[in-house]
């Protein structure tokens, strides 16, 4: 309690601390910089992303992009690559008539040298920056290109891909946070019983919001998935903490006129229950730090920081904001629109069965679906962004135009012998789907002498350690068939040059799906461990955890497996966190039933009336808890057009509903079926006795 009083003491400089760490916060929120490349969260150890780092240390290029240019004759095309050329951060830009010195008839060069950069009327043009992939500098020079190139070209590759997220990103922000809030409120002035207290809460769980976002600076950078959902997801899963102290302090005041002590009680009351509840959605956030792709991490520790702040404003900036406004608070109180919930918890408890018997139908086809759902996600970035935007636009061009999908790059030791290395690249043309291999052994042969090669192009080509060769591939990255195809680029690659390196977006997404794979199940297994370890410490039980995690998981199996049934793919990285966020997040619905049941067994009830009496209390706080989720994430679903986004968001909102419901329903059966389990499993209640009511007597067993 002397944190509680002192907190109501001080609720004054509490408040003014409050708004002077809002300007640091601000501050470090622009500050933090924003990563939109989710290749940069691949382990640092693959040979995909020290190949990267070996082209931009021995080529100085990072970066890479094709442009395909419409319609435009020769001599025009050799003009934009010279203007191309001057924009900032251009390293290198590589076409038909920059293979060779133009005093070279082009009869005698190799025909597939002209088709890997012209088809029909169209020309193709490869562009190397001396940046990495998703750098400020990159994506300002993406905007440049675009400018310099006009309307007839067109601008492929991962630089691309972020640039055009980044801009639709910061335009989507503001607007879906608005609508989060918004409908938020919606939420709570429907559920609550003020008019006013809604308000109060958002501006308390606001500072906190901007409290974790400044402190991000910290971290150097977040990813863009993290600052887009972490703002959202904290406010839907603290606004229970409010919610639980507005209805204790409520409550304190029936029974004291000292407005000040019930808020001390309430303080008090609140942070006993809340850290109990926090600290399975913390653990849950927690368990995505286990992800060998560290975007787990990243999201991870920025979401168990905001729960963690949530708490600390619930029980400190709220109860002063509270404590000031407690006159128009009380003025504008009104009856909660919440029915009174006993007969649907009576008829629940007594139909038991009937909803064991769903629990049972349901397990099956749910986890059938979820399985289906996580073979069936999907990896390529592109997929995520309307398809009117420029990158998806140049990708098709690349497509339709000349038949290409991805290009793969080769860095192979530079003093592999030159006739070992075309015998590689013919090999490699072999390959299913290679359209064709680019080097420089492409351009030598028996008709061009090695001594008119220009310089500019054998030094874009080779450095002291590495000869950099382009594979065209006819495979979308990400599809199995270009995953397919990487496996035996490499083969071929080792046998040659056993230290060779293949690298390039197709590489880079195979072995995001490799790491991925594994992470699902590691982080699954350490998100269910923690929360039922937490569970059992909580509830001091050791059936409970099987219970109320059973409880979860299914609606977790429903959540995720309806995308299956509803013929949809969904975005790689959205089952993994939402399998952790929903049970972490929801669980503590459960917690909430399942501890009044232990607390109306120990007092003397029977199990039927226990159950009832569990149900009636809790659905009120569930229905106002998975309402607020349900509204803070399915507005931000709705209204984005970036589909990791907004599959990530329909998800948590669907999962809301899907948990309320099983909570609601399935908890109590299960609590009814296996309470003499309960009873011999869970301290404290061994002395409890199994009561009956029957023909107005009481029989107790044990």
């Amino acid at each position: 309690m002397k944190f509680s009083k002192a907190v109501v003491k001080y609720r004054v400089p509490i408040l003014i601390t409050a708004l002077v760490l809002m300007v640091p916060a601000l501050l470090g929120m622009i500050g933090t910089r924003i990563n939109y490349d989710m290749l940069d969260y691949l382990p640092s150890d693959m040979e995909t992303v020290i190949g990267q780092d070996e082209l931009m240390n021995e080529f100085g290029k990072g970066a890479f992009s094709l442009i395909v240019v419409e319609d435009m004759p020769s001599k025009d095309v050799a003009a934009m690559a010279d203007r191309i050329k001057t924009v900032e951060h251009v390293d290198t830009v590589l076409c038909y008539d920059s293979l060779v010195d133009p005093s070279i008839p082009k009869e005698i060069l190799p025909e597939k040298i002209y088709n890997a950069f012209n088809s029909g009327n169209d020309t193709m043009l490869a562009v190397f920056f001396d940046s990495s992939t998703s750098a400020d500098v990159t994506m300002q020079a993406i905007k440049d290109v675009r400018a310099v190139a006009g309307q007839q070209a067109f601008v492929a590759g991962m630089s691309a891909l972020v640039t055009d997220l980044k801009d639709l990103c910061e335009r989507e922000e503001p607007i879906y946070v608005g609508i989060a809030v918004a409908l938020a409120c919606v939420a709570m002035l429907v559920l609550l019983d003020s008019w006013i207290v809604p308000f109060v809460f958002l501006t308390s769980i606001g500072m906190m919001i901007l409290l974790n976002l400044g402190t991000n600076y910290f971290m150097g950078e977040i990813s863009y998935i993290t600052k887009a959902l972490s703002a959202v997801l904290q406010l839907a899963v603290t606004m229970d903490y409010s919610i639980f102290l507005w209805h204790s302090y409520n409550e304190k005041l029936r029974t004291t006129d000292d407005h000040k002590e019930a808020m001390a009680e309430a303080i008090h009351e609140t942070l006993t229950s809340v850290l109990g509840s926090s600290v399975t959605t913390i653990a849950g956030f927690i368990a995505l730090c286990f992800m060998t792709f560290t975007l787990g991490a990243d999201l991870g520790i920025v979401m168990a920081k905001g729960v963690l702040l949530g708490v600390i404003g619930c029980v400190t900036v709220l109860p002063a904001l509270i404590l000031l406004l407690d006159k128009p608070l009380q003025a504008t109180k009104h009856r909660s629109l919440i029915p009174d919930m006993g007969k649907l918890a009576k008829n629940v408890t007594k139909v038991f069965p009937v909803f064991i018997a769903v629990f049972a139908l349901l397990v099956f086809p749910a986890y059938y679906g979820y399985s289906k759902t996580n073979d069936e996600v999907y990896y390529d970035l592109g997929e995520c962004l309307p398809k009117d935007i420029d990158y998806v636009i140049a990708n098709s061009k690349l497509r339709e135009n000349f038949d290409m999908a991805s290009t793969h790059m080769l860095l192979v030791d530079s003093d592999t012998p030159s006739k070992d290395v075309r015998s590689m690249m013919k090999e490699m043309e072999q390959v299913d789907g290679v359209k064709y291999v680019v080097g420089l052994e492409s351009v030598v042969g028996p008709m061009v002498p090695e001594e008119v090669i220009p310089d500019r192009l054998r030094e874009t080509l080779v450095s002291n350690k590495w000869e950099l060769i382009l594979v065209n591939s006819e495979y979308k990255a990400a599809s199995d068939a270009v995953n397919a195809q990487i496996n035996k680029l490499n083969s071929i690659l080792k046998k040659y040059d056993e230290g060779g390196l293949l690298i390039g977006e197709a590489p880079c997404l195979k072995d995001m799906i490799d790491t991925t794979g594994h992470d699902f199940k590691v982080v699954s297994a350490v998100s269910i461990l923690a929360i039922f370890v937490i569970i059992a410490l909580v509830e001091k039980s050791i059936s409970l955890p099987f219970i109320l995690i059973a409880v979860i998981e299914l609606a977790t199996f429903i959540n995720l497996g309806l995308p299956h049934f509803m013929g949809q793919s969904l975005p790689f990285i959205a089952p993994i966190c939402i399998s952790t966020i929903q049970l972490g997040a929801t669980v503590d619905y459960a917690i909430l039933m399942t501890t009044r049941y232990k607390a109306e067994r120990i007092a003397g009830a029977d199990k039927h009336d226990a159950v009832t009496t569990a149900l009636k209390t809790s659905i009120p706080s569930i229905l106002v808890s998975g309402m607020g989720l349900f509204a803070a994430t399915f507005g931000v679903a709705v209204y984005s057009e970036i589909d990791i986004i907004s599959s990530m968001c329909m998800l948590m909102a669907r999962g809301a509903i899907i948990s309320m419901i099983c909570v609601i329903f399935i908890l109590p059966a299960l609590l009814m079926l296996c309470d003499a389990v309960i009873r011999h499993t869970t301290l404290g209640m061994n002395g409890v006795k199994e009561t009956h009511k029957h023909s107005g007597r009481l029989l107790h067993n044990n």
